[in-house]
């Protein structure tokens, strides 16, 4: 292995680091300061992006998550009312959800909140260090050269 392979692997690894530690703040954050989920915040989240609702397939592959996974948070927000199913028009197997209006004022504070801490835990990264590291996160996410 090259020197530059060994620090590669590494640079991974500390992303990985630093990706686990945030989502784990956040997921602790969100339950005790919410009395939510980072999984139920995620579906709201692709929810409130397509506000004219998706199918139950479409959800799944935007959270990368089995519809069982999405469909078992879908229930209970259902159930709380933030959101509603809505059977197609011309598949009734089809079913799209959306979230409701108690569903998108819920989702609008959760966000403000959540973006607010996201913000205080990247706080020591100045606007220079941002636009390095969103130029080296584009070229990485092209994949191998």
């Amino acid at each position: 292995m090259s020197e530059l392979s060994k620090r590669r692997l590494k640079a991974w690894i500390r992303l990985l680091g630093v990706t686990r530690a945030a989502e784990n703040h956040l997921r602790a954050y969100l339950r005790v300061h919410h009395k939510t989920t980072l999984p139920r915040f995620d579906v709201m989240a692709a929810l409130y992006r397509r506000r004219e609702g998706v199918t139950m397939s479409e959800l799944s592959r935007m959270l990368l998550v089995s519809n069982g996974n999405a469909t078992a948070v879908v229930d209970r927000l259902e159930g709380e009312g933030f959101v509603r199913r809505l059977p197609s028009e011309t598949d009734r197997r089809t079913i799209h959800v959306a979230l409701t209006p108690a569903g998108l004022r819920q989702f609008e504070g959760l966000a403000a909140d959540h973006e607010a801490e996201v913000d205080t835990l990247f706080a020591r990264l100045t606007e220079r260090d941002l636009d390095t590291l969103t130029d080296i996160l584009r070229r990485a996410k092209g994949g191998p050269a």
